[in-house]
């Protein structure tokens, strides 16, 4: 992964369950172009997860994380920009959510998780 997505690990993409690893070059392009567009670091707090692990944690039955999904942890970005440039990176699956953005290539759809976070990413 060192060369074409020099910003990223494998591990930032296994289940934290089983060890699990789903590749999508495709999202990892876009996901490595939003990277170099805001020139800022881009945390994930949860990549792919196998079945059983995003049952236990309460993820949706049909999530984007059993195959290959972002959490991107917002501190020091300005939540609305990063939501843009991922707009222009092919991402059309937004969760936005107090302290993480959820990205996707899945169908196109938006949602808020509660009543906070959506107040705060009025745009």
């Amino acid at each position: 992964m060192a060369n074409r997505w020099p910003n990223f690990s494998a591990s930032e993409f296994t289940c934290k369950h089983c060890g699990e690893y789903y590749h999508d070059e495709y999202f990892l392009d876009a996901l490595q172009g939003l990277r170099s567009a805001i020139a800022r670091p881009l945390n994930i707090n949860s990549g792919h997860r196998c079945e059983i692990y995003n049952a236990d944690i309460g993820g949706a039955p049909l999530s984007g994380h059993l195959r290959l999904a972002v959490d991107l942890d917002l501190r020091g970005h300005d939540r609305k920009n990063l939501a843009g440039a991922a707009r222009q990176f092919g991402f059309t699956g937004f969760g936005y959510y107090q302290t993480f953005l959820h990205l996707d290539q899945g169908r196109l759809r938006e949602w808020y998780g509660g009543k906070i976070s959506e107040k705060i990413w009025q745009f």
